[in-house]
């Protein structure tokens, strides 16, 4: 079972770039960078949407702290390309297939009875090393607001009290 902590499980996913094209990723390509990895259900769905283009336009403000997202989903890459090419708009990052559903029974998100994916939102540290997850009902989009607040805090290695925002004190070291 993942836990926070400990090293990321490592993994290899096709995935499809901003431009259409499409390119082997795995967690090593992202060493000395933070990595924001969202799972979502599927592509073609409800909410979905609503946060592929979410994270996408908030990639800029990821760069600006040295992190880097990654969506993933059980979808074919002919399915995320679908996505890029149509009318529900142009994405900043890549969408990564995990077809073979390895990756998310690692991660410990996968519905098995449904073929799919819970809601999963992990930051990774430079080093490899799990630092946050959050994981919850599909029902519900989760906020890349606060996914940027929690990586904010992270990077400060410092204690943040509840509701902490950038700019405001820690309470010392961690």
């Amino acid at each position: 079972m993942i836990q926070v902590g400990s090293k990321a499980p490592d993994w290899t996913m096709e995935a499809v770039l901003p431009d259409g094209s499409r390119k082997m990723v795995k967690l090593s390509d992202y060493r000395g960078k933070w990595l924001v990895l969202f799972f979502y259900p599927l592509d073609f769905t409800f909410v979905c949407p609503t946060e592929i283009t979410g994270f996408s336009l908030r990639t800029e403000d990821f760069h600006k702290l040295n992190a880097e997202v990654l969506g993933a989903s059980v979808d074919s890459v002919h399915s995320h390309l679908a996505w890029i090419n149509s009318s529900l708009g142009k994405i900043s990052y890549p969408l990564a297939s995990d077809l073979t559903r390895e990756v998310s029974r690692q991660y410990g998100i996968l519905l098995e009875h449904k073929g799919h994916t819970l809601r999963g939102a992990f930051i990774i540290d430079p080093e490899g090393v799990l630092k946050w997850h959050l994981v919850h009902d599909n029902a519900i989009g989760r906020s890349v607001e606060e996914t940027l607040r929690v990586l904010k805090a992270l990077q400060t290695g410092d204690l943040c009290p509840m509701e902490w925002t950038a700019g405001q004190k820690t309470l010392g070291k961690a």
